[in-house]
This record gives C-alpha cells, structure tokens and sequence, in this order.
C-alpha cells in the first residue's frame, strides 16, 4: 500500500487531495499547521499531523514519525492580493517562506530516502498564474513560478535515480480560501490609484465562465502521482487547460 503526505490540508486542495487518495486505497498523512482531524476520514489509512513548512524542526519532528513516503504533495501556501508597490518587503518574504522555500524544504528533506530506494515522486502545486499573468498579484505569482523553474530543474535532476518531480497547476477557483488565507496581510494594499484596476478584475473573475473546483486539482495529483510517461505539468481545471495550450 503506497503512502502520500500531503502539506496545508486545512480547507481547499489540500483537503480534498488527502479524501481522494483515501479513497483509492493509500494511506494518507494529511498535515496541517493546527491538525483539524474531524475535517477528514477516521481510518487507520488517515494520518493528520502537525505541520509548518517554514520551520525545519517542524519539518524534521513531522518525519520523524513517518515511514516510508511515496508520494509528497507540496500544496501548502497563502495567497497575496495587492499593489506590489504598496506590498512590504516583509510580507514579500513571508509569502516566498512558505510558497517557495517551504516547498523547497520538504522536498530536500525527502530526497536522500528517494536516491536511496530508487523511487519516489514529489508533486508541487503552483498556479495557471504562472501561465497567463494577472495584476495584483505579482508577489504570489513570483512566489509559484520560483517553484516552476525549480521543479522542472528539479525533474531532470532526479530522473538518473528514479526520482520524479512534477507540477499541477490550478486555475481560477473562487470556493478555495485564498483571500481568507491572505489574511491581515493583505490590508491597505489596494492602494486608491489601484482602485479601478482591482475593480475590472474583480468583475471579470465573476463573470468567468470557467472555474477550477478542489476536485478538479485532487484529480490532476492523482494523475502526476501515477503517472510514468515523465510528463512534467498538470494543469487542472478547463480553465488551466485553455491557458496550459494558449501557452505551449
């Protein structure tokens, strides 16, 4: 029986992710910052832990209490909406801590039991930001497509020692928590001269006829998970398919 661990199970991807992978059979470790376990399956195949990607003792603590891993699915991440101009460079560096280096960190940590066995698969969750830019957001789109650059190194890196690294790309998904989970720190970052700007693409993200459901991206992991053609990206949702194409 195959193990995922799967990183920010609080709400949304994450969530949904663990519940899939249960329900095909794998054992999961779903982990949180602050674990949450009623949010998810009681079974002896799911595990909820505590988890912050941006502290190595949490890290080291965390795999200290798992076997061998299979599957890593980097979801955990905040979203950041605002002028970069009116962003603080502290928020820019919090925001890169657990979009990019957390990802990075977790991955690093798994890598020496990988080589090792010869196998193991680490999938990283970015965003269709990465494919067609968007205003406002420029932090959190810096933020995935270090991840993107990175994990496509990564995958070429790994592959002599049976090793994959892949990416699901979500589209637009207005159910999933990302201005909840920008929290205070997105205050006053719509400055007045942005005003209009933040307004037209409000208006347009409501009026969009496409969307990407948690479903959508649970789906996409599971596909990179078993996957053996090396295919590198997964778009997930009709929208992140239509700019996935646009941009090839």
């Amino acid at each position: 029986m195959k193990t995922v661990l799967v990183t920010g199970c609080s709400s949304g991807y994450g969530l949904e992710t663990a519940r899939h992978f249960h329900e095909q059979g794998w054992q999961v470790i779903a982990t949180m910052r602050r674990p949450q376990p009623d949010l998810l399956p009681r079974s002896e195949r799911m595990r909820v832990l505590a988890l912050d990607v941006t502290d190595p003792r949490s890290i080291a603590e965390l795999l200290g209490q798992c076997g061998e891993i299979d599957v890593l699915v980097n979801n955990a991440g905040i979203g950041l909406f605002g002028a970069f101009e009116a962003t603080p460079m502290a928020t820019v560096r919090e925001v890169f801590e657990t979009n990019a280096f957390g990802t990075i960190a977790m991955t690093q940590a798994l890598l020496p039991r990988w080589r090792e066995r010869r196998a193991g698969t680490v999938i990283n969750v970015t965003s269709s930001a990465t494919l067609a830019p968007m205003p406002l957001v420029a932090v959190y789109t810096a933020s995935k497509t270090a991840i993107e650059g990175f994990t496509a190194s990564l995958a070429l890196e790994l592959a002599p020692f049976g090793v994959a690294a892949k990416l699901v790309e979500p589209g637009y998904a207005p159910t999933t928590r990302f201005a909840a989970n920008g929290g205070e720190r997105m205050a006053g970052l719509v400055t007045e001269p942005y005003l209009p700007l933040a307004q037209e693409m409000f208006a347009a993200l409501g009026q969009a006829g496409e969307v990407t459901r948690e479903t959508d991206v649970a789906e996409a992991v599971w596909r990179a998970a078993n996957d053996a053609s090396g295919q590198l990206r997964f778009p997930a949702g009709a929208d992140a398919v239509k700019l996935a194409r646009r941009a090839a």
